[in-house]
């Protein structure tokens, strides 16, 4: 899968964190701190990575396809969290 090389993640997770820094030009919704950049961009660096890792095991399609697929569920709900406190943790968004 050529869009899961390194070069290919970077440029794809720049271009993801440019749509808030956009939004917050035209907008008061969007609020970002440099902390929330660095916070979701190392999440979607981990998340991109294990995808990449996942897609390389010797396993069957099935396999990867559910780890992949738990690799996903994963960064949403940290991501669910991080933005509206899912579940109630101390690292709950407002």
């Amino acid at each position: 899968m050529k869009y899961l090389q390194t070069p290919y993640l970077f440029v794809g997770i720049g271009l993801l964190l440019l749509i808030p820094l956009l939004a917050m030009q035209f907008t008061t919704a969007v609020n970002w701190s440099a902390s929330d950049f660095v916070i979701m961009g190392a999440l979607l660096l981990a998340t991109g990575l294990l995808l990449r890792v996942a897609n390389g095991l010797q396993s069957s399609k099935t396999f990867k396809t559910a780890i992949m697929a738990a690799v996903i569920l994963l960064f949403l709900l940290i991501w669910g969290e991080l933005a509206v406190g899912l579940f109630g943790s101390p690292w709950a968004g407002n």
